[in-house]
């Protein structure tokens, strides 16, 4: 499976101007955990909860100042093993899709976890031994007298 086939099309954006305050409140509202920080049309950083703190003490800082930089984004073609890959080797918690430098959407850990749990990936083909040819006479089996 693709990204391009699981993603979200519909992505929260902010600047890296905006109030933290702002963007945690922008997240409760929606009922995510991550927005992309873009720069006109290219994407710049992403900001995560994580990144906000816990709390909800009044933020003074702006996104730009507690978002994670430099982004890793993938590819509409990129597949579920690898994009996996990326997320558990850097924990991180999300992927902006990106197509010729332009944001298409976004997969999540959730969205992962969401497929995993339907039963999307493919079960495992039940092993068979493969016969060999010319291998030779078999042992007889054991047979105590």
């Amino acid at each position: 499976m693709r990204m391009q086939e699981l993603m979200k099309r519909r992505v929260e954006t902010v600047s890296a101007k905006t109030s933290a305050n702002d963007a945690r409140m922008r997240m409760r509202v929606a009922r995510i955990r991550h927005l992309v920080v873009t720069e006109g049309t290219r994407v710049v950083g992403v900001l995560s909860e994580r990144d906000l703190g816990p709390g909800m003490e009044p933020l003074t800082s702006t996104v730009g100042d507690v978002m994670t930089a430099p982004v890793v984004t993938a590819a509409g073609r990129t597949t579920l093993r690898e994009a996996a890959n990326m997320l558990r080797g850097r924990t991180i918690g999300c992927l902006p899709i990106l197509e010729k430098e332009r944001l298409v959407g976004i997969v999540t850990t959730t969205d992962l976890l969401e497929l995993l749990g339907k039963g999307a990936e493919r079960p495992s083909p039940v092993g068979r031994r493969p016969i060999l040819k010319d291998r030779g006479p078999r042992r007889k089996p054991f047979s105590p007298r």
